[in-house]
């Protein structure tokens, strides 16, 4: 994903002599801006409620919350850079802030995709372990072990993506000042490589997992009927999250470096490419608005720490609680605190 400042700057430098990519129209930087404003109250406010939550919990510290606690730190590292985006498209796409804030705005770009992906695979794994093998995976399935990990893939992220620190990615065009990390990140074929490297193994392990579950309750798992139900709808959120913020930016990235520097594609073409490479970049920050779902609907504790929160009637709560709390079977037990 990362090129060297000069060949960035002699890509956005071929593009504007092209006079084939439009400018960018008031709606569309007023429809940008609008979202990502959006995006950011709500992804704010939902992962900072959920830190919370999960900080006030006693006994909360299996490896799938822990997972999630990493994914909505995550999350709320990305969501302080959502204002820049939006005072980007609001002043008509110029970039106000200076150099170093745009190498923040893409460093935590990729940090908050690549490390959300990662610790949704992590709670994938972590699922089919608890469904699947819920007895024998007891000892790998340890609060020391997720944190070992949790920490490695953050180094992993962190260091992959530092070279966006050092280099230089802003620009100056037609008197206006272009962060090189909005839209016009480098189309070549090494970035094609290092968008499937990024991407490939998270997904593959999360789809093969949520797989895997889905037939062991289809053909008999010893899950009760609310848990087996709990746990498809976690699955289902996390699918969903995949196919609306992830699949597409990456499907329409890999679409751009391939086509866009192509001798045979029209104009037209060309502006299309962009425009898809705008809107997808932009769905992968609903994300973090997306994100506490799975905390909804993948934390038991943290379900019925929102629900003493929110409701009044405390008394119809706790019944309903504590008819869930139920046990019957290990499995069940071993994957009361997952879903």
């Amino acid at each position: 994903l990362m090129e060297s400042a000069t060949m960035q700057l002699a890509l956005l430098s071929n593009q504007s002599s092209e006079s084939c990519e439009a400018a960018d129209s008031t709606v569309e930087n007023t429809l940008f801006g609008c979202f990502y404003v959006l995006v950011f109250f709500l992804a704010l406010n939902g992962n900072s409620l959920a830190l919370w939550i999960f900080s006030h919990q006693r006994g909360s510290s299996s490896p799938a919350n822990i997972f999630l606690i990493h994914l909505a730190v995550a999350d709320l590292l990305y969501v302080i850079v959502l204002p820049l985006r939006a005072t980007y498209h609001l002043t008509g796409g110029h970039w106000p802030f200076g150099e170093v804030p745009c190498r923040m705005a893409g460093f935590l770009f990729y940090v908050n995709m690549y490390a959300s992906l990662y610790f949704l695979a992590c709670v994938a794994g972590d699922r089919y372990l608890a469904v699947v093998h819920a007895v024998r995976s007891l000892r790998l399935r340890r609060a020391r072990y997720a944190h070992i990990i949790s920490f490695s893939l953050w180094a992993l992220v962190t260091v992959s993506m530092a070279p966006l620190l050092v280099t230089q990615q802003t620009a100056e065009v037609d008197g206006t000042t272009v962060c090189l990390q909005l839209y016009r990140e480098k189309a070549s074929r090494n970035a094609l490589i290092s968008l499937a490297v990024a991407f490939t193994p998270p997904f593959l392990t999360t789809l093969s997992c949520y797989l895997l579950i889905i037939h062991s309750l289809h053909r008999g798992s010893r899950l009760e009927p609310t848990l087996k139900l709990k746990a498809l709808r976690t699955i289902g959120v996390v699918l969903l999250i995949y196919v609306v913020c992830f699949l597409p930016y990456h499907a329409s990235r890999a679409t751009f470096i391939l086509g866009y520097r192509h001798p045979d594609v029209s104009c037209q073409t060309r502006r299309g490419l962009s425009l898809a490479n705008r809107l997808t970049s932009s769905l992968t920050c609903l994300n973090g608005a997306m994100d506490p779902l799975i905390y909804l609907f993948g934390a038991e504790k943290f379900r019925g720490t929102l629900m003493r929160l929110f409701c009044k009637d405390k008394a119809g709560m706790s019944g309903a609680t504590s008819g869930e709390l139920k046990g019957t079977h290990e499995s069940s037990v071993s994957a009361k605190s997952e879903f």
